[in-house]
């Protein structure tokens, strides 16, 4: 009895070592797994949500930053030797032109499918959006009424001939808002609504989204067209006069009584030759969580891409709820290049 006692413990003891020894491996593999990341979001915030899937998952990041065009170049020069895991970037027109350089895999999972409603991501699994970006109309609150306010088509108005100022039809956050028009109206008609914006300007397009809030709050034209988290990050920056210019202008969400207002998206895909390709799509279905859409909410003052995530506080004060364009991102991104050559037509550069 004795004897067959102790064998009983021995193996129980044996078990449990077994079990540790194999619990000691599985982490020291997890360790050693990476992520190669190459990311065109240029926000120190981020780095939370990487630090997040790592302390879940054992992964680490290694981040590649650059603008994306640069990145997409990169893959393609890389080839099938690219180390890059995963390419997230902004805009879908970028997203959409990464995946026509056969740079992206589909991925089917559930979680992403059952997380990230259909408008912002690709039809085909190839990317997804995880932060929603509002384009919308700013303006003097001392020179603009709201009521005067309605659609991206009515900036056409020569009423506001001289009264608008904006940046340059080479940025991609334009060319996706024009793209997203082409999905609604014909290339002449959109090319007109070009035609009739350009001579509205107050100035040449100079600057980024900033800067056209800015010119705004100076009187340097009337209203301009921005994305939302330009003008929180001055509501919520330490510095006085940035405070001050955000509280010289409002907030318009246009085309509200229509298709609703153009949201773009910042998003990412698994490279076509990720060499670890299940560590990326656990990445991108990290990006889904609560965890990380708070951190994306939080941080850059986005939109979550998740229904029933926080939405920063800052952000929400300048409207609660609003209608938007529930046209697929793939559909703009795709219009981009159309949208470019006719916004160069009439003169937008």
């Amino acid at each position: 009895m004795k004897r067959r006692l102790f064998l009983a413990s021995g193996a129980a003891i044996a078990a449990v070592a077994a079990h540790q020894l194999l619990k000691s491996n599985e982490t020291a593999i997890a360790q050693n797994r990476v992520l190669n990341l190459y990311s065109a979001r240029h926000y120190d915030s981020d780095n939370a949500i990487y630090e997040g899937f790592t302390k879940k998952t054992g992964i680490r990041v290694n981040l590649v930053e650059a603008d994306a065009d640069k990145l997409i170049e990169r893959i393609k020069s890389e080839g099938a030797n690219s180390p890059a895991d995963v390419l997230l970037t902004v805009d879908a027109g970028r997203l959409w032109r990464a995946q026509q350089e056969n740079l992206l895999q589909p991925v089917q999972s559930s979680t992403l499918t059952a997380a990230i409603p259909a408008s912002l991501r690709e039809p085909g699994g190839h990317w997804f959006g995880f932060t929603r970006r509002a384009r919308v109309i700013v303006y003097n609150k001392d020179r603009v009424k709201p009521s005067d306010l309605s659609t991206y088509e009515d900036l056409a108005n020569p009423k506001w001939k001289g009264r608008i100022v904006v940046r340059s039809s080479s940025h991609v956050y334009n060319q996706s808002l024009a793209g997203a028009l082409l999905a609604k109206h014909s290339p002449q008609k959109v090319e007109e609504w070009a035609r009739g914006l350009v001579a509205n300007f107050a100035r040449p397009p100079e600057g980024n989204d900033t800067a056209q809030i800015k010119a705004v709050a100076a009187g340097q034209g009337d209203l301009t067209i921005v994305n939302t988290y330009y003008v929180v990050r001055l509501a919520k920056s330490n510095k006085p006069e940035d405070k001050e210019i955000a509280s010289k202008v409002g907030v318009f969400f246009p085309n509200q009584n229509e298709q609703g207002t153009h949201v773009n998206i910042s998003g990412g895909g698994v490279v076509r030759t990720a060499p670890n390709r299940d560590a990326a799509v656990q990445f991108l279905e990290y990006l889904a969580s609560p965890e990380a859409q708070a951190i994306f909410a939080a941080s850059n003052n986005e939109y979550p891409a998740v229904k029933g995530a926080k939405v920063d506080e800052v952000l929400l004060s300048y409207g609660k709820t609003f209608k938007e364009d529930p046209l697929n991102a793939a559909v703009f991104g795709k219009n981009n290049a159309d949208a470019l050559k006719l916004m160069d037509r009439a003169g937008w550069k």
